[in-house]
């Protein structure tokens, strides 16, 4: 066994030795952080080097895939890379949304969200793959579009007034269609019922067609939708609108009231087009993206191609699409708390 005396000189020869390497060790940790700050800068600067992929979690064809498309056209040409639409749809939009949620926070996989994915999925999906709020870096609110009041002509209301005087004359007589039960067309109108009062019957269809379908034939008399696919049917004739889902009157139909003018106070339900980066995304590439999209939104041709499917541009910062989604997923949330409803798993 060693003696005492030769244990504290071993101990003696290694602290000494541990003490001297120190500010070697500092001086080795000092320049290797500024190596990965460097390098991190420098890929910032020279972002984008390749191209980027934004996700629709929802299938080809329909509204989001319209405005993601026209989007990503206009981040092509100002980024000088392509920006490639992949849909990813299933599970309302959650396989696509929990994709990019897991993917590198680099900047190069985006996610088109909505008010599905980011707003009514958290209040009827008890086990959601991904937090609206915490999983993603938000980069720009794109467009977005009231629901609209369309009744079938068959329906003898001309008005709002007019239409909830009839519900109250006829109790459960009046059938509203969804695009299926916890769809965001569906919560719309419980939200309108918990202001209203209104005694009315919900008919759940899988999917807007369906759902338009039996609107048009009469089946069911009144639904919330949007401008995209209601708009010809309203101009036709085969649909009459009686108000606006928003805060203010659209520019896509400025002489119809909106429902808080009409008779229905703080009613307020649209759905958003936003883009979003996975959580972590450097604020730099973040604000690169969001100058971009604010840019393209300006212009003319976008615009025009926003208005051709029934939405209104966005723009603004990363923060104000950020609260957007706090403040919907709580509103959604609390109204299904507070109507108690219930939703198939």
């Amino acid at each position: 066994m060693l003696g005492n005396s030769r244990l504290q000189g071993l101990a003696t020869i290694g602290t000494k030795t541990a003490s001297d390497h120190v500010p070697g060790l500092l001086t080795v940790l000092t320049a290797f952080c500024l190596l990965i700050g460097t390098a991190t800068a420098s890929q910032a600067q020279s972002y984008p080097d390749r191209p980027l992929r934004l996700i629709v979690p929802f299938p080809a064809g329909g509204t989001v895939d319209a405005v993601a498309r026209s989007v990503a056209q206009k981040m092509s040409e100002s980024l000088h890379q392509p920006v490639l639409v992949e849909n990813r749809a299933g599970a309302a939009g959650s396989i696509g949304s929990v994709s990019v949620a897991r993917a590198a926070p680099d900047g190069y996989t985006l996610l088109m969200g909505t008010a599905s994915t980011h707003g009514t999925n958290p209040a009827v999906q008890k086990s959601l793959p991904y937090d609206p709020v915490r999983d993603y870096a938000p980069v720009a609110l794109v467009a977005s579009t009231p629901y609209i009041l369309v009744v079938h002509p068959s329906v003898s209301a001309h008005s709002l007034p007019e239409l909830l005087a009839l519900a109250k004359a006829q109790p459960g007589k009046l059938n509203y269609g969804s695009y299926g039960a916890g769809s965001s067309n569906h919560l719309a109108t419980e939200l309108f019922r918990a202001i209203s009062n209104a005694d009315i019957v919900h008919v759940p269809y899988k999917g807007g067609a369906p759902a338009m379908s039996d609107l048009l034939a009469g089946q069911v008399q009144m639904m919330f939708d949007v401008f995209t696919t209601s708009g010809p049917h309203i101009r036709t004739g085969k649909l009459r609108l009686l108000g606006v889902g928003a805060p203010r009157r659209s520019a896509l139909a400025p002489d119809a009231p909106t429902l808080a003018e009409a008779g229905v106070p703080d009613f307020d339900a649209s759905t958003f087009f936003g883009i979003f980066a996975p959580v972590g995304t450097p604020r730099n590439v973040v604000m690169r993206l969001n100058e971009d999209i604010n840019r393209a939104l300006k212009t003319t041709d976008m615009r025009e191609r926003l208005a051709a499917v029934g939405a209104e541009p966005g723009g603004g910062s990363p923060e104000l699409l950020g609260q957007t989604v706090v403040t919907e997923v709580a509103k959604w949330t609390q109204l299904v708390r507070d109507r108690n409803l219930r939703f198939e798993p």
